[in-house]
């Protein structure tokens, strides 16, 4: 159905004198104005296939059709769900999680927590997440219809520091769920523990669990986390990684028994290429037979990006990447030819012009979000944030629940966008802001009955940082137009104009951190210290994010 659709759509394309290699050029140059494409439109893709923080990658092919979430941690709507035809071109089409639970629990910031990495799975004609809460425990939902709805999330094992769950459903109809351990809840990691499960996932058969691989046996090992579990050849495969999130590398342990005992090799790590900590991710197999594996690099400010490698056997062993240095280990490739052809290119979406009757997907909030927050209807074409009484948290923006972002796209973008203050009132604060644990923000605030334009960078160690605010503009208009320039390397500039023409440039340019397992976010805000009558707001024109 896909090939024929392409097949008509070039005979079109023939009809109106354009060749099917000038559509292909065409599509190229579009593309370029997104600030990352994979597809490199000759056949080839290049890594990462998502230059986002698209932390921890599950994935799964259903038909022809591949299905994909990650992690989100306290973001809100969680657990984004994005398809793709060929594993390098992704589009985002919802999310599985609307709002964290318990909603109370999650009504405030809680960066770090929240929901880790997921597992994702198609069985008995239904798709299903299993997620874990580290404080909480292990949640699973369900779904027909990958878009959603999904179900409301039960939680299957309770306890603190069960993370990384990854169910099996055995040959024989018996079900299993695997699991890791984090130490800074359960005070023991380095085990991946298995327990019996209900075939229609209602329920845990076995309380106490039997710990099946055990990395403080394995001489170097450490951090051993992240299962996932499959069945081919004759065997049971546990892909995990080890090593730590920056430097460690992907492990593989296979076992003819399910109780094990299981043996271990190294299956990738960084080799000679500059990809460095490269594991924890999915096995994929495509329609052809070949295989592949998505994984995650951490990038600091720019999270933890997806990479697509092939994968080979050899022995009933997986060889993932090229070959590395070390035999029998890969290490990843740079480019490579595409699983699919003939796909279109599609990235998740970044600019928004607020057209809509609904935020685009990409949009995030800080915690459960608040349908009060925010209107399109108020002023149509326009996004108006209602300033929030935030004054506990005035100069400290990053603790507010209503700050809203999305992931940063690409090693280096632009951003666009125009904003104006209404019936503002003093200690009023809105604009762009680059969120992470020492973050900046550059807009519009109220001082003494003036408005202001600042720039406030907040810098210090950890997730407590402190406010530095410098006034641009003693005296502002209450509509300027925003600019943030992100250099290779999160290197960030803010600048602002009052005609869409002539920019000022912020003298001193800001290089972003990470956030709490997260990288860095681009986004907007506004809060203030008391209610006013009429309501104060900031009205959004647009957020543009493009390449530069």
């Amino acid at each position: 159905m896909y090939r024929a659709a392409s097949t008509i759509a070039s005979v079109v394309l023939l009809g109106l004198g354009i060749s099917a290699c000038q559509h292909t050029q065409v599509a190229q140059r579009e593309a370029t104005k997104e600030p990352w494409v994979a597809d490199l439109g000759d056949g080839r893709y290049k890594n990462p296939v998502l230059h986002a923080d698209y932390s921890d990658p599950d994935a799964i092919r259903v038909g022809d059709t591949y299905y994909m979430t990650s992690s989100s941690f306290n973001s809100s709507p969680g657990l984004p769900l994005l398809q793709s035809r060929d594993l390098v071109n992704w589009e985002l089409v919802g999310h599985a999680l609307p709002q964290l639970v318990p909603a109370e629990r999650f009504a405030v910031p809680r960066h770090g927590e929240g929901v880790w990495a997921p597992c994702l799975r198609y069985h008995d004609n239904q798709f299903w997440i299993f997620y874990p809460d580290p404080d909480l425990g292990i949640f699973v939902i369900t779904a027909k219809d990958f878009a959603g709805p999904w179900s409301t999330p039960k939680l299957l094992l309770p306890g603190k520091g069960i993370i990384d769950p990854t169910p099996l459903w055995d040959d024989d109809g018996k079900a299993y769920l695997l699991h890791g351990w984090a130490k800074s809840r359960a005070g023991i990691n380095n085990l991946l523990t298995l327990r019996a499960m209900a075939p229609d996932g209602s329920r845990l058969l076995d309380s106490a669990g039997q710990t099946v691989i055990d990395g403080n046996k394995i001489p170097d090992y450490r951090t051993l986390e992240g299962p996932k579990f499959y069945k081919a050849n004759g065997y049971y495969y546990v892909f995990a990684p080890a090593g730590g999130v920056e430097q460690g590398w992907q492990a593989v342990f296979r076992s003819r028994s399910i109780n094990g005992p299981y043996e271990v090799r190294t299956v990738m790590d960084q080799g000679n290429s500059p990809i460095n900590g490269p594991h924890q991710g999915a096995w994929v197999r495509a329609q052809d037979g070949r295989d592949w594996f998505l994984h995650f690099q951490d990038k600091e400010a720019y999270g933890r990006v997806m990479h697509l490698q092939p994968m080979r056997w050899v022995d009933d062993w997986p060889v993932i990447g090229e070959d590395g240095p070390k035999a029998g280990t890969g290490q990843p490739v740079l480019t490579y030819a595409k699983p699919v052809s003939g796909a279109a290119i599609k990235v998740p979406p970044t600019s928004d012009e607020f057209k809509g009757s609904r935020l685009g997907l990409q949009w995030e909030w800080n915690a459960n979000f608040n349908a009060q927050w925010y209107s399109l209807t108020e002023r149509p074409g326009v996004l108006r944030l209602y300033t929030q009484i935030e004054p506990e948290v005035i100069n400290n923006v990053r603790r507010a629940p209503s700050v809203l972002t999305q992931k940063l796209p690409a090693p280096e973008f632009a951003v666009n966008t125009h904003v104006q203050l209404n019936n503002a009132a003093d200690g009023d604060r809105a604009g762009l802001i680059l969120n992470a644990m020492q973050y900046a923000w550059l807009g519009l605030q109220k001082t003494a009955g003036v408005t202001q334009l600042v720039y406030v960078t907040c810098t210090g160690s950890g997730d407590r940082c402190t406010e530095a605010p410098q006034v641009i503009l003693p005296s502002a208009p209450s509509s300027l137009y925003l600019r943030l320039n992100m250099a290779d390397g999160a290197l960030a500039s803010f600048s602002y104009s009052t005609d869409n023409v002539n920019f000022q440039k912020i003298p001193q340019a800001f290089k972003v951190g990470k956030g709490r397992w997260v990288g860095a976010q681009i986004g907007l805000f506004s809060i203030g210290e008391k209610v006013t009558t009429p309501r104060s707001s900031m009205d959004v024109d647009y957020f543009r994010v493009t390449a530069k």
